[in-house]
Order: C-alpha cells, then sequence, then structure tokens
C-alpha cells in the first residue's frame, strides 16, 4: 500500500470479473470490509477500495461520465479500431475522432 499513498489521483480500478447477472442479495448494502494491513499488496489494496461505500459511488460514477463518450465513438461513428500503425499515427487516428465527436 505504501507504493500507492501520496502519489497523485485515487485510483478506483476493477480488479475482479463480476456477473451481470445480479440477484436481491447482491443490491443490498452488505457490512464494510475490514481494515486492510500495512502489508497489503496494490492488488489487494484495489479490490479493498472498491468495496468500501465511497469506492462503489466513485466507481459508479464512469457508468454516466466515461462509457457513454466511448459508447457514442463505438457505435454513432462505428469506430471500433485503429487502422494505423506506431503511436504517432494512432494518436493522429484519435485527433480525426475527437474532432468529428467534438463537432
Amino acid at each position: 500500500m505504501s507504493k500507492l499513498a501520496g502519489r497523485g489521483p485515487v485510483v478506483y480500478c476493477a480488479i475482479e470479473r463480476q456477473s451481470h447477472h445480479r440477484t436481491v442479495e447482491d443490491l443490498e448494502m452488505k457490512p464494510a470490509p475490514e481494515a486492510l494491513s500495512a502489508a497489503a499488496s496494490v492488488k489487494e489494496t484495489l479490490a479493498h477500495r472498491l468495496k468500501t461505500e465511497e469506492g462503489h459511488r466513485n466507481y459508479k460514477k464512469r457508468k454516466e461520465t466515461i462509457e457513454p463518450a466511448f459508447g457514442i465513438i463505438k457505435s454513432v461513428l462505428g469506430f471500433r479500431q485503429f487502422l494505423m500503425r506506431s503511436l504517432e499515427k494512432v494518436n493522429i487516428e484519435w485527433d480525426l475522432v475527437l474532432n468529428i465527436t467534438v463537432r
């Protein structure tokens, strides 16, 4: 955990896959997870962060902020993959996609 402390923004990253088929028990609020030990790994720290109420609330925001933008780029514009190779050419291609979506 010491690797993550004080290094910029707090990261909320999905570590484990979860099923889309939720039950009523999944929707109920679960008790707060136990505190992490000082020797917890980065993966354990990130998983623990999502299990807290604040972490769950912050991670859920991506559905209304980030995901719709990529959904529009993929479905409306039909942009599914880069056609060029090299980082320089991919950056140019991405700039073109962004200019189309902004207008």
